[in-house]
């Protein structure tokens, strides 16, 4: 039996252009942790129609800090899709919080946004509805596939790239330039 396993937490997947799932097409997830039970991830670069603002009026919250207002808040995933994830830089925790490394946590607490609304949040941040998860095996033979890409997070390209243009900067960091890729496996 193999005992070794191979975590791609604090890792991006970039999903290459076979991948026909309308969740996942074009997008690039973070994964927050990855056991040989499974993983949890969130999309980063698919915002929504929902603004910070709109988000603050549903949960009753007041925004001090108004730049914030129209921040958007991403689809993180198929995966609880009615459910809030925080993804943000380490130098603050609450109740809640998964530290993924020093660096970055995900938090999924009311006071953690609120916190945010106030302008006492963490330096960087990404809200999100929903994440991305996988059972124990699934994510190992969708990479098998060749259905993503994998490579270490980039701090710039997680929380101070714009959404557009993350998909292509998380390619830069493997070096690859995705428009030069086939969607035909295997074939030249």
């Amino acid at each position: 039996m193999n005992t070794f396993f191979d975590s791609f937490k604090n890792h991006f997947l970039i999903s290459m252009p076979h991948l026909d799932d309308p969740h996942f097409e074009h997008t690039v997830v973070y994964l927050c942790e990855h056991t040989p039970e499974g993983a949890i991830g969130l999309v980063i670069n698919r915002p929504s129609n929902i603004d910070f603002s709109e988000l603050a009026e549903h949960l009753k919250m007041t925004i001090t800090a108004p730049t914030l207002a129209s921040d958007p808040i991403y689809h993180g995933g198929p995966v609880e899709p009615e459910k809030g994830f925080i993804l943000h830089t380490s130098e603050k925790a609450w109740s809640n919080t998964l530290k993924v490394n020093d660096e970055v946590s995900l938090s999924a607490s009311l006071e953690a946004l609120e916190d945010i609304a106030r302008g006492q949040g963490p330096e960087a941040y990404r809200i999100t509805l929903g994440c991305a998860g996988w059972d124990a095996g699934q994510l190992e033979k969708e990479i098998a596939n060749n259905d993503w890409l994998v490579c270490e997070a980039d701090l710039d390209v997680l929380f101070h790239t714009p959404s557009d243009m993350q998909f292509t900067a998380a390619t830069k960091v493997l070096g690859i330039d995705m428009t030069r890729l086939s969607p035909d496996i295997g074939h030249a």
